[in-house]
């Protein structure tokens, strides 16, 4: 069968796919983990990477993992084909990474099919050019994963709608395409995995007054297929007895936040990153998507509907369906919104091309120069801003130089005081040496990832913590010194304000006089 793509967009598709890999991968690992819920996601990887504890991993020994395992055993997966057996920055972010540039490839090769090849190099640039898509891409977190099954089950979703007049084997195939990738998304974050793009194609299928084909979705096969995946590992739980990794994943992370167990957001709080996580391009999505619901109302010239465009009217309600969702769910974090980014890219190209181009002959070439400007700024802004957030002290002058200077071998981040502390803390305590952490006042996830190592947390008088080492902020041991005997502070390290790590010496009980 010809290819609907030619020689040139083909070209076009592998340069972009090869950027999208460039601005994921490069310098990936120069920050340190030192964001909390990156730390977590690490801690949970090391635990199965580095434990053999590939279902129900502990965060610190205690916190059972509260997001499904997709991302962990995509990780897993790709060290144990690479014979890795620590997790490093590099391996915990590179699923992510990897995930990014299929979702790039993906969402080419489904608009070259579904619309044209000038389309589908647009959205791809639009794509890899977006500030949130790339920053995401680097980060060890389940959000990429998420996006990638979100976006093929859209995809597929479309591909068995306009399979109505093809062979039946491969609408049958689109539809288990669509059971599979719902299911996986599920596995990939929770219930929230299936329920948006589910929820856009059942109320698109309505609009369209097409229940016949919302019937013809409910078949046993693909309801098995999908079902089965959703509820792998949630079964497996069930089953298991690990009712707290239920709880925590199905109660407050999920259904809780709907009905007030983690407070209510103010009603402005996603207003921002809908509309800024890329800017300008971000803002001109909405635009796009309401153009798209407009035309579904215009009558076509030839009386029937254009089976090439109209999967954009199931995108645009899926970018208004997320956004109502995420409104409502309280303190989901901002970045949750990154799987309306291959959705919206493809709405922008349309729009532009389309829409706008026919109006405005410059509007093309507008778009294409600020995504390739973004780019740019993207390349050296994201990986400086990665430092940045870690405490290391790099200037965006030095920013300018690093990737040549990484080229050459030449070091430019000096060590940050995350990895510098543990450094120290290693020369002193040796495996297997009890080591707790007192009132602490931040997370400890960042340095267990690098410890490798459990760091109970303990509170209550000093006096009452077991012998051992002891890390505490300095403002909390200014407070204590005074009434801490036998606690001999070893060192000062100038992570979190300032951390001390002392060694606690529980003296032996003196005998008596005249006793033996």
């Amino acid at each position: 069968m010809k290819s609907p793509l030619s020689a040139p967009t083909w070209l076009g598709a592998a340069a972009l796919i090869l950027l999208a890999a460039v601005l994921t991968l490069n310098r990936l690992d120069a920050a340190p983990v030192c964001g909390v819920n990156e730390a977590v996601e690490g801690v949970f990887l090391q635990q199965m990477v580095e434990h053999g504890h590939l279902l129900f991993p502990l965060d610190n020994g205690s916190e059972p993992m509260y997001k499904p395992p997709l991302f962990h055993w995509s990780a897993l997966t790709l060290d144990r084909l690479a014979g890795v057996h620590r997790v490093s920055a590099f391996n915990l972010r590179l699923p992510a990474a990897l995930y990014a540039i299929a979702t790039v490839a993906l969402t080419i090769g489904f608009t070259g099919a579904a619309l044209d090849g000038p389309c589908a190099l647009l959205a791809g640039l639009i794509l890899v050019s977006s500030y949130q898509f790339v920053s995401q891409g680097r980060m060890g977190r389940v959000d990429m994963t998420l996006t990638f099954c979100e976006a093929l089950s859209l995809f597929a979703f479309c591909w068995w709608s306009g399979a109505r007049d093809n062979p039946h084997a491969r609408r049958k195939a689109a539809h288990y395409l669509l059971a599979a990738s719902l299911g996986l998304g599920v596995l990939a974050k929770g219930p929230v995995g299936a329920l948006l793009p589910g929820a856009a194609v059942v109320l698109f299928l309505l609009m369209e007054r097409r229940a016949r084909d919302l019937l013809a979705l409910v078949r046993p096969g693909p309801l098995i297929v999908g079902a089965t995946l959703a509820c792998s590992w949630y079964a497996i739980c069930l089953f298991g007895g690990r009712y707290s990794f239920l709880d925590r994943q199905l109660g407050s992370e999920n259904f809780g936040r709907f009905f007030g167990s983690l407070g209510f957001m103010p009603i402005g709080y996603y207003l921002q990153p809908l509309l800024l996580n890329a800017g300008p391009l971000s803002l001109l999505i909405p635009v796009a998507a309401v153009t798209a619901l407009l035309r579904a109302r215009r009558p076509h010239k030839l009386g029937a509907k254009d089976h090439r465009e109209e999967c954009l009217r199931l995108f645009a309600l899926f970018w208004f369906v997320t956004a109502l969702f995420f409104e409502l769910a309280a303190y989901k974090r901002k970045s949750y919104l990154l799987p309306l980014w291959p959705p919206s890219a493809i709405l922008l190209a349309w729009w532009t091309l389309r829409v706008a181009a026919p109006r405005w002959r410059w509007a093309t070439a507008a778009i294409a120069t600020l995504c390739g400007c973004l780019i740019v700024a993207n390349f050296f802004y994201i990986p400086w801003r990665e430092v940045r957030d870690c405490d290391s002290r790099l200037g965006f002058a030095q920013a300018l130089r690093w990737p040549i200077a990484s080229l050459r071998g030449q070091r430019v981040v000096a060590m940050d005081p995350l990895r510098r502390a543990v450094a120290q803390i290693d020369k002193i305590v040796i495996p297997g040496q009890p080591l707790f952490a007192y009132d602490f006042d931040a997370s400890i996830e960042p340095l267990g990832f690098y410890l490798e190592r459990t760091v109970p947390l303990k509170s209550g008088p000093l006096a009452s913590l077991p012998p051992g080492y002891v890390l505490i902020p300095q403002a909390v041991w200014a407070r204590h010194k005074s009434e801490a005997k036998g606690f001999t502070p070893l060192l000062t390290m100038d992570y979190r304000h300032g951390l001390i790590l002392l060694r606690h010496d529980v003296p032996a009980p003196s005998t008596p006089k005249g006793a033996g």
